[in-house]
């Protein structure tokens, strides 16, 4: 019996990888005929560090983050896809990821890439992919390859 997927997130954070993960996610929802979220969690652990933080820097990530969203709406709409939503958030994105957002949008395919995170920032952070698919409630199909299965 084959899986029908009909809410399906994919996360985005700007890398190659997440890229790879938004153009398959756009055939699978096609293939499924399903609704595809397209996400971005904007991690405010990045501006711990600023001694000066203030609500511009939510404002302004926020916005670099609708813009984002908007060309990856338009790959969609470019493969004739038009059930696509866009969600932005602030978090940590594992959390985000893996439990908010499934449980409020039913959520039940999580794709994302491999890793949009650098050696260092996996050794510190942790991976955002990793962490999703051992805690996610949801499949979870974390993405290596292009369209075509190639790297």
């Amino acid at each position: 019996m084959q899986k029908e997927y009909k809410k399906i997130l994919v996360a985005m954070d700007g890398s190659k990888e997440s890229e790879r993960a938004l153009k398959k996610a756009v055939h699978v929802a096609k293939r499924n005929d399903a609704t595809l979220y397209i996400t971005h969690v904007v991690d405010m652990r990045a501006f711990e560090t600023v001694s000066s933080y203030d609500e511009t820097l939510a404002t302004n990530a926020k916005k670099e983050a609708d813009e984002a969203l908007k060309q990856y709406i338009e790959y969609a709409h470019e493969h004739k896809f038009d059930k696509v939503e866009t969600v932005i958030r602030i978090g940590v994105p594992k959390i985000v990821l893996s439990e908010d957002l499934p449980k409020e949008l039913g959520i039940d395919l999580i794709m994302l890439g491999a890793t949009g995170l650098n050696t260092m920032e996996r050794i510190l952070l942790g991976s955002v992919s990793s962490y999703v698919s051992v805690h996610a409630k949801s499949d979870v199909l974390v993405v290596r390859t292009d369209v075509d299965n190639k790297q």
